[in-house]
């Protein structure tokens, strides 16, 4: 057996051996409901679709991920069982990448468990399956990018508060960074390129291009390349950190 796969399992265990795992969840399911059905405008619509689902995922995930992603390396900090880890004969890949796998794998069942509401829309109508499908995608993605930067968020402070703050900051950032407020900023100092590379950062660009079901290569790419640089930053940070 791979170290990777000890390091997942022991993480993924860890979330279930506490309640944790089952407020997150519970919460999780509650706030899709209520985005979704009430504050989503399902019934006004009219229409058999997920769209007010998936629209809200950035915002919901925005506090509720950094929940699970501020005590990946915290917590190991403040307990000093980060020395331990780093003396077995696991490479800083293994531990860094099966942390974040398990957090990643968990974050997906919570997801899963909002299935649910796929059989209600097929219910009460005939919905594009395939768009639903792409915005389970998307949004399992999307938890993936927020969950790679709570990583390092959490290696930079033994504090879980302040590394779930730190995190709902960057994950701000990279929310509004596609706002024409924010844009318009740029536009009256920086060349055209540089005002299209901020706005290609924003998380709801690439979102809500994945989630009305068109999966664009460069959207996957971004997803893919935002949490390997993540997770190597993760890397970093934690050699840097390893002596405090």
């Amino acid at each position: 057996m791979s170290q990777l796969s000890v390091v997942f399992k022991r993480e993924l265990a860890s979330y279930f051996a506490t309640p944790l795992a089952y407020v997150f969840i519970l919460i999780f399911l509650v706030l899709s409901g209520v985005f979704t059905f009430y504050l989503g405008g399902f019934f006004e619509g009219g229409q058999a679709e997920l769209s007010a689902f998936f629209n809200f995922h950035p915002w919901l995930y925005l506090f509720l991920v950094p929940a699970i992603a501020m005590r990946l390396w915290s917590e190991e900090r403040k307990s000093g069982t980060i020395e331990l880890l780093m003396t077995l004969p696991i490479t800083r890949f293994d531990a860094v990448t099966g942390k974040f796998l398990a957090a990643w794998v968990f974050a997906g069942l919570a997801l899963l468990l909002t299935f649910p509401m796929v059989l209600t829309v097929n219910y009460l109508g005939q919905p594009d399956n395939g768009a639903i499908l792409t915005g389970y995608i998307g949004s399992w993605l999307l938890a993936g990018a927020y969950l790679a930067i709570g990583s390092c968020m959490s290696a930079l402070s033994k504090n879980q508060v302040i590394a779930f703050i730190l995190a709902v900051s960057v994950y701000f950032l990279f929310i509004v960074s596609g706002f024409p407020m924010v844009l318009d900023g740029f536009s009256a100092w920086a060349p055209q390129w540089m005002i299209d590379s901020v706005a290609s950062l924003s998380f709801l660009t690439r979102f809500d291009a994945i989630s009305k079901g068109v999966i664009d290569l460069r959207d996957l790419l971004y997803f893919v390349t935002l949490i390997a640089a993540w997770l190597a930053a993760t890397a970093v940070v934690i050699d840097l950190k390893k002596a405090d």
